[in-house]
């Protein structure tokens, strides 16, 4: 799984500027000497497996004796020029949607702290190894003005960034926003990791939240995430068919989460 999850966030940079993956390298640091073999063996297979997945081409890849593991891919895709995807561009009216639940820094430091059930592990990890490949795919037959995949700045991490390069401000709705189950809860208790908090510091400024939602809610919304789903800048008239056509063919969570608006003193408004 870890093979997996390492290449589908390499993988989703492509899908998040409409491309199509080609070929990819592997790059390895491995303690080869302190661990066993056959487990960068698994690394790799699972790796490879997504790759095939994408449908891309494995040309090679790089490796060096290291005291902690490491692993990535190098990828290279693909796209017309006319059909990038931007993370700049949105329009006020537009309508964002988020394609993955967030929660994913949360619940794997719930792992690392033995406090997640077998559930939410298997959960936190499938949604982890999930290819945006179908997100784009079929975001290609619409006409999405800004799009980013979530990774460790955070849904609202992200978010700004558009927001900012667009000269817009966003509205997120809180309550829209799919999150993996048992999130909440082990952010309550204090669950989450430190580059969740160092966003939510690192955003005060650009983000009014509502009355109504405390500094766990606003931690959620700031979790850093490993290979989450695309947010999408889609004019109003496209979203909710684009949200319906992607759940139907992913069997995903994904949502409309937010409202682009004209710019305002903050980036993002948080209700």
């Amino acid at each position: 799984m870890f093979g997996q999850i390492a290449a589908a966030n390499s993988l989703s940079d492509v899908y998040a500027m409409g491309g199509e993956p080609r070929t990819v390298l592997n790059i390895v640091g491995f303690p080869i000497n302190k661990l066993p073999h056959e487990m960068l063996a698994e690394i790799l297979k699972g790796a490879a497996h997504k790759v095939q997945e994408s449908g891309a081409v494995l040309a090679g890849g790089h490796s060096i004796d290291d005291n902690e593991p490491k692993f990535g891919l190098s990828v290279t895709g693909t796209v017309h020029p006319d059909r990038i995807f931007k993370n700049v561009g949105a329009k006020p009216g537009d309508k964002l949607v988020l394609t993955k639940p967030i929660g994913v820094g949360i619940l794997t430091t719930g792992i690392k702290r033995s406090k997640t059930s077998e559930a939410q592990t298997e959960i936190v990890t499938k949604t982890m190894a999930e290819l945006n490949r179908v997100a784009c795919e079929v975001l290609t037959g619409f006409h999405p003005h800004a799009v980013t995949d979530i990774t460790g700045f955070g849904l609202l991490g992200h978010s700004c960034e558009i927001a900012k390069g667009s000269n817009v401000s966003f509205e997120i709705n809180y309550d829209n926003v799919p999150m993996l189950e048992g999130t909440k809860k082990l952010a309550a208790e204090g669950v989450v990791p430190g580059g969740s908090k160092a966003n939510h510091k690192w955003l005060a400024d650009d983000v009014e939240y509502a009355d109504s939602l405390d500094e766990t809610d606003q931690l959620i919304l700031c979790d850093a995430i490993t290979s989450g789903g695309l947010l999408i800048s889609l004019p109003e008239e496209e979203a909710d068919k684009y949200v319906e056509v992607v759940n139907k063919k992913a069997d995903s969570q994904a949502a409309v989460v937010g409202t682009v608006t004209e710019k305002r003193e903050k980036s993002i408004y948080v209700y």
